[in-house]
């Protein structure tokens, strides 16, 4: 009989078993050892530990792992990853109703994927990040757009959320074409920046990738994906004066893209591509009863409801040449071009948004760095602004009429409606390990009466990936 007590001597043992396999004579008589303590604590019978011995060092971490937390036989492989991440961030803007707000937070993420027979992976991942609550006090769970928690509160507890949970399935995969089908709350399928969809969030529902390498050169991709924006259980009648204040079917999100990624040289690859989407039923988007966290479009002052249809269209491209050296960068250096264009047709003005810029050097391993400057010009009904970039934010004074319908007064936003420059520089000390600084300078492109809202925005991450 096993020992209920074994659990302690489980990490000891994996952790000399796995010393042992640099095969030194002091870490086999080290092993040795462990293998009849574990016999004289009952965890190991004598055979078991006789057998490890005879067993090649590099196989007996995992034929020891294999014996203690065996996996299904269709089960191929697992993997866990994550990394920790702290910021330290202070945003405030020019305008007398504004305050200055520092923030110290973190975000912790860990996940694992196990893959199957027959092309099919799992994957699950939890995060932290600070609780959302509806507009009535309800909480819906943790914020869509950040992973980020916020320290305070007198040192409470902090939360945990259910980040990603998904299935993945490749009935094809060879040189030539992959396809990938998706569901549940996933990654985020589309290859667009952070002007169209914050990098935080992960969507809930269907896709579909395919990936087609037309040459050794050119390389074509096509995502699909439907989204679940929210679920209506119970619609809510307004008086018979007004509109209904809730809609009675559920809003959706589609989307499509087609993407050409292309290596001319050794030295000059270039990127372009078109997508669309289409928020299906947006009268269910009512700003009364949804988490209320970005800002900018146009809602009915009467209802809460987007005021305009959105479907926009949206184009991206970008160019990078890669240069043999540069000072204080190893290996080849890289400089990108990259723009995008986005416009909403179905509403009659403040419907276009548009990014360019420039980044200089990769931060992709040991010693490696970046720097990087873009402007960008996001109209208020561009998008829906609770899917966009939410440090990408300025001030709203007292009668902004974007705030019109929101139910709130005044506050720093991001979301739509805001135009500015961001820096940015990252600088990777090893592997694992990397310092991040981004710096947002912007106003608003719909300000109140009168008033600017030049903002700032500035934040420093530590981040350590595992």
């Amino acid at each position: 009989m096993k020992n209920p007590n074994a659990q302690p001597y489980l990490s000891l043992a994996i952790g000399a078993l796995a010393s042992a396999a640099l095969g030194t004579t002091a870490h086999a008589q080290s092993q040795d050892a462990l293998l009849q303590k574990l016999v004289q604590k009952g965890i190991l019978t004598q055979q078991e530990a006789e057998n490890l011995r005879a067993e090649p060092t590099n196989a007996a971490p995992k034929s020891f792992l294999a014996k203690m937390a065996p996996l299904p036989d269709w089960i191929t492989s697992f993997g866990i990853y994550g990394d920790m991440r702290g910021r330290f961030e202070q945003h405030g803007s020019a305008d007398p109703q504004s305050w200055e707000r520092d923030r110290f937070r973190y975000r912790l993420r860990i996940g694992t994927t196990l893959s199957f027979l027959d092309n099919f992976d799992v994957g699950v991942r939890l995060a932290s990040g600070d609780p959302q609550f509806t507009a009535s006090g309800k909480l819906v769970g943790g914020q869509s757009i950040t992973a980020n928690q916020t320290l305070g509160s007198l040192m409470t507890r902090k939360f945990i959320w259910l980040d990603a949970a998904y299935a993945r399935w490749t009935p094809i995969r060879n040189e030539t074409f992959t396809l990938d089908g998706v569901i549940g709350k996933m990654d985020q399928p589309f290859q667009l920046d952070n002007m169209v969809w914050d990098y935080d969030i992960n969507p809930e529902g269907g896709a579909l990738q395919a990936k087609y390498n037309l040459s050794d050169k050119h390389t074509l991709k096509a995502n699909t994906a439907f989204f679940v924006l929210d679920e209506i259980a119970n619609p809510i009648p307004g008086p018979p004066a007004v509109p209904t204040t809730q809609a009675s079917h559920d809003p959706y999100v589609y989307g499509e893209q087609l993407l050409l990624e292309s290596k001319w040289t050794p030295k000059l690859e270039s990127a372009i591509g078109v997508a669309v989407f289409d928020i299906v039923n947006r009268d269910g988007l009512n700003s009364k009863v949804q988490p209320f966290y970005n800002a900018g479009n146009t809602y009915d002052p009467v209802t809460g409801t987007l005021k305009y249809n959105i479907n926009p269209i949206v184009t991206e491209g970008s160019l990078t040449y890669k240069l043999d050296s540069f000072p204080l960068y190893p290996g080849k250096f890289p400089i990108k071009l990259m723009g995008d264009y986005m416009e909403n047709p179905a509403a009659p003005s403040n419907n276009r948004a548009f990014r360019a810029g420039v980044m200089f050097g990769k931060a992709a391993g040991k010693h490696t760095w970046e720097i990087g400057y873009r402007y960008q010009r996001l109209e208020a009904d561009s998008w829906l602004a609770g899917l966009v970039d939410d440090d990408n934010a300025a001030f709203y004074a007292l009668g902004n009429p974007q705030l019109a319908g929101t139910g709130v007064a005044t506050g720093y936003f991001g979301g739509t409606n805001v135009k500015g420059h961001l820096i940015q520089l990252t600088y990777r000390f090893t592997d694992f390990l990397d310092f991040t600084f981004y710096g947002y300078f912007n106003d608003l492109v719909v300000n109140a009466p009168g008033l600017t809202s030049s903002s700032r925005h500035f934040y420093c991450d530590l981040n350590w990936r595992f």
